[in-house]
């Protein structure tokens, strides 16, 4: 039963379930509303990298803080689809394009998106934008140009929110997830733990994912990578058993939401990325960088999906389904 009204305390008692009886809980949900053999593998690229007037905590990308991250103008379509070709012959079947904006502004920037996005779409890839703040125009026109779907993470909860980010506000971030629904753009949107927060502040965070009117199509869930510069590189690490229990109760509340196990996963080991699968993430992201943060090359992943008798999800599943009946 699919639910958009969970209480804090509802979310609480799951989050707090004994650890290998929630992966088991879990693992049942997954089962009953997914295909548990099979994993979505998407590939980011950073195609403007660093320069945002942001003062996101955690990120390497933002203007102000000395990170070593070298500004980058927009790229080119042909580079851009090069890519994209590359990630698609390794298996990927989702293709993330990232720029680290404030905003979508209305210019030739945006209209060379557009057209790096309905480059993508004619490969017959998944193509997801994360651009920061949308319109509801400018939602419009990436749908038009073949937009799968759209990232914008609520990163953590409402309460911890402003520790974190001062430069928009938490309703900017909804606002914009709006604007993306209203266009019938489908929707990316997850978070970070290892921000300082509690837990009642990642709880929190579900809430607001699973009881918005239509739960994300992807909910991606982050394990904060330390960066040298950031106000959060001396964070202690993330542990592995977060990741899980963050993972198991997003399955529960979210049933058929791809759960994405997305930033931090290069610090894992198959054994605890195989956990994380077990305990309902069905969603990774795949190639040798997140943006500008390491990740696991493709070899490894395809090495792993082997080992644990996982296959990549086809293209625009929900799509060809419907089609068939």
């Amino acid at each position: 039963m699919i639910r958009n009204d969970w209480t804090a305390e509802e979310i609480k008692e799951i989050y707090d379930t004994p650890l290998l009886e929630l992966v088991f809980r879990a693992a049942a949900i997954h089962r009953e509303y997914n295909d548990t053999g099979e994993v979505q593998v998407c590939t980011l690229l950073s195609i403007k990298t660093g320069g945002c007037t942001e003062d996101c905590a955690y990120c390497p990308q933002a203007a102000r803080y000395n990170t070593g991250v070298n500004v980058q103008a927009l790229m080119q379509k042909d580079e851009v689809l090069k890519y994209a070709q590359k990630a698609k012959e390794a298996g990927s079947t989702r293709f993330c394009m990232g720029a680290a904006w404030r905003e979508v502004r209305n210019n030739r920037d945006f209209d060379r998106v557009l057209d790096m996005v309905k480059g993508v779409n004619a490969m017959g890839m998944e193509v997801c934008c994360t651009l920061g703040m949308l319109t509801e125009e400018q939602a419009q026109k990436l749908a038009e140009a073949g937009l799968h779907a759209y990232n914008h993470n609520l990163d953590t909860s409402r309460e911890h929110y402003d520790d974190i980010i001062t430069t928009r506000t938490y309703d900017d971030r909804l606002q914009t997830l709006d604007n993306v629904r209203k266009a019938g753009v489908t929707v990316c949107c997850g978070g970070i733990i290892g921000l300082g927060e509690t837990h009642d502040d990642r709880i929190g965070m579900l809430q607001t994912l699973s009881n918005m009117p239509e739960h994300p199509e992807s909910v991606p869930i982050n394990a904060l990578v330390r960066v040298a510069g950031t106000p959060l590189m001396n964070n202690p690490k993330v542990d592995i058993w977060d990741m899980v229990r963050m993972i198991a109760t997003a399955r529960i509340i979210m049933p058929k939401a791809m759960v994405r196990l997305s930033a931090g996963r290069a610090e894992m080991s198959i054994a605890e990325q195989a956990l994380c699968f077990m305990a309902g993430a069905n969603s990774i992201f795949a190639g040798d960088k997140l943006l500008t943060t390491p990740n696991p090359e493709f070899e490894e992943d395809n090495a792993m999906f082997a080992l644990l008798g996982l296959k990549p999800r086809v293209a625009f599943k929900e799509e060809k389904e419907v089609c068939a009946h």
